[in-house]
């Protein structure tokens, strides 16, 4: 229960953040959402490896480092952690806005692509620095997770918006940053990014140990 409470409270405040930076203060919002991220992590790693993440989950799963008992379990709590998120963004900034667009056409095929891309480069960044034998009780893992998602904010936030994670994608949903009719979009990518990460990294790791998912 521990790493599910860790799970929670790390994606609560992930999106509390991004909320609250993309209402308040939007030119500084990458820069806020990396910075949170890394704390997080680096609060929450030694405890449930601070995923936040559905996406990561599924990577780190198929890497073999995390039992599938818990998948569902961890996938769980990134979700209510992200409405707890956003659910308090609703109420400390309570903002009427006109509804957010559905993306359909050449959009909707750049926002998938966007969203796919920076979470394989999240969740491969994650598998590399977080759970690769070659770097043994590394003290940069927060810095260069955090350096993903604020470089992908910056890169292509205003193209997908810039979620990165299913869960996120969940809070930007309830908090009226994007179309509920855009969610498969990012669900879609981002478990689809994850699962090619995993790929990618014990194809490109030969070292790397996939042996037995801990427990």
């Amino acid at each position: 229960m521990r790493k599910y409470a860790a799970e929670l409270v790390g994606t609560m405040f992930l999106t509390l953040t991004i909320g609250g930076a993309v209402r308040l203060n939007p030119i500084a919002a990458p820069l806020a959402i990396g910075t949170v991220l890394a704390a997080m992590i680096y609060a929450n790693g030694h405890v449930s490896g601070a995923h936040l993440n559905p996406a990561v989950t599924l990577a780190v799963h198929l890497r073999g480092r995390l039992a599938g008992s818990q998948l569902l379990p961890y996938w769980a709590s990134q979700l209510l952690g992200a409405a707890l998120g956003s659910t308090v963004v609703c109420f400390l900034i309570p903002t009427a806005t006109s509804a957010p667009p559905t993306l359909s056409g050449h959009a909707l095929a750049a926002a998938w692509l966007a969203e796919f891309l920076f979470t394989f480069a999240l969740a491969y960044t994650v598998l590399n620095v977080a759970t690769s034998d070659s770097h043994p009780k590394n003290g940069f893992y927060g810095i260069a997770i955090g350096g993903v998602v604020l470089a992908g904010a910056t890169a292509v936030g205003p193209i997908s918006g810039g979620a990165f994670n299913p869960a996120v994608a969940l809070a930007l949903s309830i908090m009226g940053l994007t179309s509920w009719s855009n969610l498969w979009m990012f669900v879609t990518a981002g478990l689809t990014a994850g699962a090619v990460a995993s790929v990618a990294f014990t194809r490109l790791d030969p070292a790397a140990d996939a042996g037995a998912a801990s427990s």
